[in-house]
């Protein structure tokens, strides 16, 4: 089956459905599939679509028990829960979290919130949502036996005008790096498992002012860690690169290099589970490019691998 104009996709965390937004922000719909393999052969199967009532997704995410489904709404302002039921399908809507208030700093980005990313803490107590018009990361206190499942919990600030679009934990719970679309940088911060808080560390630049002022349009997109706490990565639009950085023992970041994605405009690039292939998405260029990653240093090399897909926009793995 192929999943009707999607979006952004996540797995619950047994890997056996598979949740997808509306393409593009502009379905306001959540959809769940069950994923059946027969021999070598795999098809998804429609279990149910709810509403979000706000508008579209631009990210959704289970809780790492596979209890709730949440989603942010950038252009809504917005992060909403759903239970989701034992079949996996999406129950009813249990909170919609407005968000309030606006940086201001660049014009026509910042005039209201905009939540694009959400995730959940390794231990499922907080959930996270960087939101671009803030310049912050909303941070909430999750409770799944609760209705409303989050309460505020705090925010985590970012630089003027960086614009936070998507964050990843380090493997070891300690760190948490932060992608900000309009600067085109990192932040990273060290983590307070017990208080939910974040503190900063360091904000490095993803391109050189040099590199930025040679392009048309410049914007980061996505941000991975590697299996190993070693590496992180970051995705450029524009000069559609990929920027490699090593974590240091503080969990500060040391750039390494910038490797193109050998395609036009990455919104999304993911690694394997063993770390040692990166795949990065080229939307306009309608192409997947594989790119193999060396152990100790964290650098790509461009594999000769290219293949064409239409439009992709999100790279995920399953599980076997």
């Amino acid at each position: 089956a192929e999943i009707e104009s999607p979006g952004f996709l996540t797995l619950d965390p047994t890997g056996k459905i598979l949740y997808a937004t509306g393409r593009q922000h502009k379905s306001d719909s959540l959809s769940a599939y069950r994923i059946e393999r027969m021999n070598q052969a795999t098809r998804l199967v429609l279990l149910n679509s709810q509403p979000i009532g706000d508008g579209g997704a631009a990210h959704l995410a289970t809780d790492r028990a596979g209890r709730l489904l949440l989603s942010a709404q950038y252009g809504g302002s917005s992060v909403a829960v759903f239970a989701l039921q034992e079949d996996g399908s999406i129950g009813k809507r249990l909170q919609l979290a407005k968000h309030k208030g606006a940086a201001g700093v660049v014009a026509d980005r910042q005039e209201a919130p905009h939540p694009h990313w959400v995730g959940t803490s390794p231990d499922n107590r907080f959930v996270f949502v960087p939101d671009l018009g803030l310049d912050a990361v909303v941070i909430y206190r999750l409770d799944a036996d609760a209705v409303p499942p989050l309460t505020p919990a705090g925010q985590a600030v970012a630089p003027p005008g960086a614009g936070p679009r998507h964050m990843k934990f380090h493997p070891n719970g300690k760190f948490v790096y932060l992608l900000n679309e309009l600067a085109l940088s990192v932040t990273a911060f060290s983590y307070d498992a017990e208080q939910g808080s974040m503190t900063t560390m360091q904000t490095i630049p993803t391109l050189s002012e040099a590199t930025k002022a040679k392009e048309p349009f410049v914007s980061a997109s996505e941000i991975r860690v590697h299996p190993s706490g070693n590496f992180v990565y970051a995705a450029n639009r524009g000069h559609d690169s990929i920027t490699v950085f090593e974590v240091q023992a503080d969990g500060k970041l040391k750039l390494v290099e910038n490797e193109s994605v050998r395609g036009s405009w990455p919104p999304n690039f993911n690694l394997d589970p063993t770390g040692k292939w990166l795949i990065a998405a080229g939307r306009d260029s309608n192409t997947l490019s594989v790119f193999a990653i060396d152990p100790s240093t964290g650098e790509l090399s461009y594999s000769g691998h290219t293949v064409p897909v239409p439009n992709p926009i999100c790279v995920l793995f399953g599980k076997p």
